[in-house]
């Protein structure tokens, strides 16, 4: 018999949804200002663009497009492995409109300005009461063929 799923949680809560199945799309979790309709991440209350207090909350993504890139050659959170070859981060520009950073998935050639980016989960740690810790981050969307 299957062992059963062990339930995720995000590893700080606020800025993105984790969906019970595992094949759901998270999403961040954004604001709307009710003023002039500017959208933010990660959430807050006063709207930095007219100053309006009261911003509403709202779902982000799961998509977006891939602003800007760099690639880091140090362990990811602190990884004790001594082959860790590192990790991308980038500028994803949302369609709702924010540009958010965050950590990429996949391998140092796989990013391109401009390629479409889905937001995923990744566990980062086991908990001590055995929850899987997830993080969020964007992969590159494959081209159909």
């Amino acid at each position: 018999m299957a062992e059963p799923a062990r339930r995720r949680i995000p590893i700080e809560p606020g800025f993105f949804t984790v969906p019970d199945d595992p094949e759901a799309k998270p999403q961040l979790l954004g604001s709307r200002c009710r003023a002039c309709g500017e959208h933010f991440f990660p959430r807050r209350q006063v709207c930095a663009r007219c100053l309006a207090q009261g911003c509403e909350d709202v779902l982000l993504g799961p998509r977006g497009t891939l602003w800007t890139y760099t690639w880091v050659h140090v362990p990811f959170f602190g990884q004790k492995q001594a082959a860790a070859v590192g990790y991308g981060v980038g500028q994803v520009d949302l369609p709702e409109g924010p540009r958010i950073q965050a950590v990429l998935s996949g391998a140092q050639g796989d990013f391109a300005i401009g390629m479409p980016m889905q937001l995923e989960l990744e566990t980062l740690r086991e908990t001590p009461e055995g929850e899987q810790a997830v993080i969020h981050r964007f992969r590159p969307i494959p081209e159909r063929a």
